[in-house]
């Protein structure tokens, strides 16, 4: 079909859940250095608005990454190049995000997809929407 690339068209959704784990949370903050005690200190996190720990947004956002990277073209290459974010709530530990996301416009001459990406929690409350730029390429033969 002339108007899809690897399969994918304008309309193509796909999906990705992942549950949110303390240990998550404290893996991202060793990786990325954000040690922020919102994330990491009950104690501090209780006398704050939110009342407890709650997860790094960009953390959230990595459930996005993970449905570009693992659904979108599963036997291909999805190259991650721009994303625009607005957090809608916080993520708290034991969340179980699910990152949708939805082909709005594709370039098939340059191989990108535009995209459109939700993440909601397990009680399908919105916590994270924007914007995606993905280019999606093949390996090559040796």
């Amino acid at each position: 079909m002339a108007d899809e690339v690897l399969g994918v068209s304008v309309g193509t959704v796909v999906s990705f859940t992942k549950e949110i784990s303390a240990h998550d949370v404290e893996q991202f903050a060793e990786a990325s250095g954000d040690v922020q005690p919102i994330h990491l200190d009950d104690n501090y996190a209780k006398r704050t608005r939110f009342g407890n720990r709650i997860a790094h947004g960009m953390l959230t956002a990595g459930v996005i990454s993970a449905a570009i990277g693992t659904q979108l073209v599963p036997n291909a290459i999805a190259i991650y190049m721009g994303q625009t974010l607005q957090f809608r709530a916080p993520v708290w530990l034991g969340d179980s995000i699910t990152a949708t996301l939805e082909v709005t416009e594709l370039d098939v001459e340059r191989r990108r997809a535009t995209i459109s990406t939700t993440c909601t929690n397990q009680k399908d409350e919105v916590v994270l929407t924007g914007e995606a730029l993905v280019m999606l390429d093949t390996v090559r033969d040796e």
